[in-house]
């Protein structure tokens, strides 16, 4: 398996990791198409230039604005709707959106506000939509698996904002190492190593451990400022033969005071975000009150977004984060079988590379047995009948 570590000792940016996965081995061209692809509205050049931090040598990377216009203040939705109206993979895009996600939480969360308010600033600028739609596509590019970081720097100081003067870490890059329970070790700097956009790709991307790894490949990110030490990013890429751990979580709500009409609206969206599953527990809360704990099993890439659906489409106050050790699987595949009454689409079962069960699905059944005026357990007998020679004996 092939993953990549972030030796973070002197932080992290955006355009610092940018620069370190082409640095590894990423065409600037590449980045290039895919920054195209988004069709933004604001003109954009990426220039890279090789420099020397101390002692070493580094790739910088940097995105010019083609002229002098603000770009335009950016909400989620309209970052999200600019991804997805984008030519990208769709990989690529969940991950690019998830990681906006995760940062529109933060900001909601230091400024008091919901996700949808957020008007983003620094965060939603050009050279952050450049950033992390290219850190997404870049790692897949390279092929990496999984993402792994160091502690980060813990500095002091403050960072001037259109929020005005703020401290450091900056308050959202200080929610996100909270909400990712990201370790972060003293630093003697009195100025912005861990950015918002970097802090972000790593609460989303990475698992903050170092692993095991046979290093194959070396990208060398460098920052915008010069430090008393080289100030830069090393993006290390390797090959793992651990089997990966499943990356999934649990997140569970208890509510006891929502119209029950609404679960399963919610569990329609959750599905669609990207939950792998989801399922209600009758339960009684406190005063012995009757409710519904309302359970998501979801990979960690998509837990940001499917909290903001349980948070923003029901009355709960809090969601509950659990992380699901492992989650065995047996196999399965799609085949189409033919019966009296029309086509109908089979989920077969598959252990130790045999075939042993047949479902067919459900709706198309339901569907014919409408349109044929029979009952739906005869087209589903018959859909399983038909199934039985693709079973293995």
């Amino acid at each position: 398996m092939k993953i990549a570590y972030c030796d973070c000792f002197s932080g992290i940016s955006g355009d610092m990791f940018l620069g370190a996965l082409i640095d590894a081995g990423v065409p600037l061209v590449f980045i290039q198409d895919q920054v195209k692809r988004l069709g933004i509205s604001e003109q954009v050049e990426l220039r890279l230039d090789e420099v020397r931090k101390g002692a070493l040598r580094a790739a910088l990377l940097q995105v010019k604005m083609a002229s002098d216009q603000p770009s335009p203040h950016r909400h989620l939705s309209d970052i999200a709707g600019l991804i997805d109206a984008g030519a990208l993979d769709g990989a690529v895009k969940e991950r690019a959106k998830a990681i906006f996600t995760r940062l529109a939480t933060a900001e909601a969360q230091v400024h008091g506000s919901s996700i949808d308010e957020v008007h983003f600033h620094e965060v939603g600028a050009v050279d952050a939509i450049v950033d992390i739609v290219g850190a997404a596509a870049g790692l897949a590019h390279l092929g990496v698996e999984r993402l792994y970081a160091s502690a980060l720097p813990m500095v002091s100081g403050q960072v001037e904002t259109q929020h005005g003067t703020l401290p450091l870490p900056a308050p959202a890059t200080l929610e996100l190492m909270r909400a990712a329970r990201a370790p972060v070790v003293p630093s003697p700097a009195r100025a912005e190593l861990v950015t918002p956009t970097g802090a972000a790709i790593l609460a989303e991307l990475a698992t903050f451990e170092q692993p095991a790894m046979t290093v194959t490949g070396l990208g060398i990110g460098a920052g915008q400022r010069d430090l008393p030490w080289p100030n830069v990013l090393r993006l290390i890429v390797g090959e793992s033969d651990a089997a990966p751990a499943p990356d999934l979580v649990l997140l569970e709500t208890n509510i006891d005071d929502m119209n029950p009409q609404v679960f399963g609206y919610v569990m329609a969206k959750l599905l669609a975000a990207g939950a792998l599953d989801v399922y209600f527990t009758p339960i009684h809360m406190k005063k012995n009150r009757p409710a519904t704990m309302l359970s998501a099993i979801a990979r960690r890439s998509d837990e940001a977004a499917l909290v903001h659906v349980i948070l923003t489409e029901t009355s709960t106050l809090g969601v509950r984060v659990s992380p699901i050790q492992r989650r065995y699987e047996a196999g399965r595949r799609m085949e189409t079988v033919q019966t009296p009454c029309g086509a109908v689409p089979v989920k077969l079962k598959i252990v130790d590379g045999k075939t042993i069960q047949a479902a067919p699905e459900y709706e198309v059944c339901a569907q014919l047995a409408a349109e044929r005026g029979v009952t739906l357990m005869q087209v589903y007998t018959e859909a399983v009948a038909a199934a039985m020679a693709l079973i293995d004996c």
